[in-house]
């Protein structure tokens, strides 16, 4: 009665006795308890409190017979199975494996799974809870009153299971939880695959109905590694990108809209559940649940689906680095430090008022290794964006002298976490071909994109990640713009830095979210000058971004050159590009030169190919300060090349020679953002250009270009 008992199947249920055989039954509220079985019908005695017992004489043959319930009400008779008759519903391998913290299906083992058990309809519910006096599941289906469905411990695997016959799809549920001093908590299932809208917070049980239709996508998706791929990506916050819209209405407007754009892929901050929507998802209390604000997992399945169809990947941002304490959550589970780290210096994330996963622990990093499985797997997820994970792999990260604890060997890196992401991106990468995982690592952690296997100059084996966002290129970038063109040739390195070490990893060249919020301004606010200039300069920037190594990510809104910031209560201004709206041409051109871009990209392997390797890449002109001019090449596999040309600065430059090589008898401008469509100038170049067989830059040949103010333009063989 105290929810305390560790096996209620050893004294519910039925058990032989010398001579017969002893009925028990916990029914709350019950009048009576009679039960049925073949050739059998007995009423239990009332021994208070909702306990019903009987002894019984043993049917003919001595074996336990299955039996029901006839629980009787105030208001009538309640038919029903005896929910601790049955055998456990979670096998041994599964147990061994949880023990082992190597169960790479982890959701197929724990949580709440309706299915068919000794021949009765029902749902098996298991959770772990290593530290737990007693556990008992509460929810609809018993007025949220667990006393009469106390789970039996599974040895000391720390797993809690029970059978409920006759329940299924759609009921609400929660566990009760005994703490270790005797106290109860009432928690959502750590492993729910679906869950209440927030602000409510039960878990629901779950059956996935949904028939895929991207077959040809998933067979295709892995013929090219991402780093020799196309790879432009829109990063989307699903919930305010068009607000008010469902997973599955959004299927219907932002595959088409992305499409028509060019990108390759889409970026979605977090879809997991989380209480408080403006964390933006960061902040995740349901690991295995698509956030129900916007439908059910299949709807969400729809949309990925939708995407497909559409020739586009589908990229999720995941959070294994922290999670709130919100106490109906994982914050002390079962009464003690369960997910988080037990030395409350390592538990407290000092950024975020959060908690830090306990990566040490095998049974913490298994429902993580597995929560990435589980979307590539069963969401069909084609790439995992791993957000913070500077502060994953730093025991100090912002926490100052006294606030760490060195690792055995004396240093400041995380151990416990570079075993984990390791283990993390071999999981996937084995079990998911074709998905690719993507770093948000802000240091110059060594190997961050290097295979796991290979020993590093620090010691350690690569983390296996697919490619890493370059923060660094993005903060230099920006810094560059933000000055007046008069002062830019004062801080030419910061648009050329990249360079330096732009082959130490395969990155992502990220315009994100992050980037155009809480006062830092939108993209185009953050140009100078007055609009045509602000306008000018951002095209010009997103012509040298997509010509960089590099693969590209832009956050929406920017796009079409959004000047407010995001919020993410209303989401982009798409007001800006009604035809009624006197500037809306402006904002279209910048729109419209994002989808050439794109197209140009896709169809110029120059571009996307070589991207990792050196020889891809060559400087033509890097040193042209005080012009606020540069210039490169890129190369695809073949040799052939295209010419990117920068001008930063506001004033025409007429007759520049740039250095090109001399087997290309005639270059062709394929991409001008100062073209008048854009909102430029239109200061375009009109037919072929042939080289002159005069030596310029270090290379054969040169030629003489009108270069348009703050703009960039590529060229590429006619």
């Amino acid at each position: 009665m105290a929810g305390t008992h560790h096996d209620p199947h050893g004294v519910l249920g039925a058990h032989p006795v010398d001579g017969g055989l002893v009925i028990r039954a916990l029914r709350p509220h019950a009048r009576s308890v009679t039960v049925v079985a073949e050739g059998l019908r007995a009423e239990l005695h009332d021994d208070g409190d909702g306990f019903f017992s009987g002894r019984l004489p043993v049917p003919e043959g001595g074996a336990v017979p299955a039996h029901r319930f006839l629980v009787g009400y105030d208001n009538g008779t309640h038919d029903t199975e005896d929910a601790h008759r049955f055998l456990p519903a979670l096998g041994d391998l599964d147990l061994h494996l949880i023990g082992e913290g190597r169960h790479e299906e982890l959701w197929k083992a724990l949580g709440a799974h309706p299915m068919t058990h000794q021949g009765v309809t029902g749902t098996r519910f298991t959770v772990w809870a290593p530290n737990a006096l007693g556990v008992r599941v509460t929810g609809t289906f018993n007025f949220w009153d667990g006393t009469g469905f106390p789970m039996r411990s599974l040895g000391g695997s720390g797993v809690w299971e029970l059978f409920v016959p006759a329940i299924g799809e759609g009921e609400l549920y929660k566990f009760e939880i005994t703490r270790p001093d005797g106290t109860r908590t009432l928690r959502a299932d750590p492993m729910a695959r679906r869950t209440e809208c927030p602000p409510a917070t039960a878990s629901v049980i779950a059956t996935s109905q949904y028939r895929w239709g991207d077959q040809e996508w998933l067979a295709r998706r892995g013929e090219l590694p991402p780093h020799e791929a196309p790879f432009s990506v829109y990063e989307v916050h699903l919930a305010s990108w068009r607000p008010g819209l469902t997973y599955r209405q959004l299927a219907e407007q932002l595959p088409a809209y992305v499409a028509e754009l060019g990108f390759t892929h889409v970026e979605l901050m977090p879809v997991a559940e989380h209480p408080f929507g403006g964390s933006w998802g960061y902040q995740v209390t349901g690991f295995y649940a698509p956030t129900a604000r916007l439908g059910t997992p299949d709807d969400f399945k729809y949309l990925v689906d939708s995407l497909h169809r559409a020739g586009i990947g589908v990229i999720m941002d995941w959070v294994p680095a922290h999670f709130p304490r919100d106490a109906w959550a994982l914050a002390e589970f079962d009464g003690r430090p369960l997910y988080e780290h037990p030395d409350p210096r390592r538990a407290a994330h000092p950024d975020w008022g959060t908690l830090e996963f306990d990566l040490g622990r095998r049974e913490v990093r298994n429902f993580l290794v597995a929560n990435a499985v589980y979307w590539c797997e069963e969401f069909h997820i084609d790439g995992l964006r791993v957000d913070a994970v500077a502060s994953m792999l730093y025991l100090d990260y912002s926490r100052e002298d006294g606030q760490w604890t060195p690792n055995e060997h004396g240093g400041r890196e995380n151990l416990d976490a570079v075993a984990f992401l390791q283990e993390m991106n071999a999981t996937v990468y084995r079990r998911v071909p074709g998905v690719v995982t993507i770093a948000e690592e802000s240091t110059a952690w060594d190997g961050v994109t290097r295979a796991t296997h290979h020993v590093g100059p620090s010691g350690f084996g690569g983390l296996g990640f697919g490619l890493k966002w370059n923060m660094g290129w993005m903060h230099d970038s920006l810094q560059y713009m933000a000055h007046d063109p008069v002062h830019r040739a004062y801080h030419h390195d910061e648009i050329t830095f990249s360079m330096v070490y732009a082959y130490s990893e395969n990155y992502v060249l990220p315009i994100s979210h992050d980037e155009v919020v809480h006062g830092k301004r939108s993209l185009v606010s953050k140009m100078p000058g007055d609009w045509w200039r602000q306008r000018a300069d951002l095209r010009a920037y997103l012509g040298f971004m997509w010509a960089h190594p590099g693969k590209q990510l832009l956050f929406m809104g920017q796009e079409f050159a959004q000047g407010a910031e995001w919020s993410e209560a209303h989401g982009p201004d798409w007001w800006l590009l009604d035809p009624s709206y006197g500037a809306a041409a402006d904002h279209r051109g910048v729109r419209e030169l994002v989808g050439d871009l794109n197209a140009v990209y896709r169809r110029t392997p120059a571009l996307w190919q070589r991207d990792v390797a050196p020889d891809g890449f060559r400087w033509v002109l890097a040193d042209g300060a005080a012009d606020n001019v540069l210039a490169f090449l890129r190369f695809d596999a073949q040799g052939s090349p295209l010419l990117a040309v920068c001008n930063f600065s506001p004033v025409v430059r007429d007759d520049y020679r740039v250095g090109v090589p001399d087997d290309v008898p005639a270059w062709g401008e394929v991409l001008n953002t100062d073209a008048e469509r854009y909102g430029g100038s239109g200061l375009c170049g009109s037919g072929p250009l042939k080289p002159e067989p005069r030596p310029w830059h270090g290379l054969p040949a040169s030629l003489r270009l009108t270069l348009p103010p703050l703009s960039t333009v590529w060229l590429s063989p006619a």
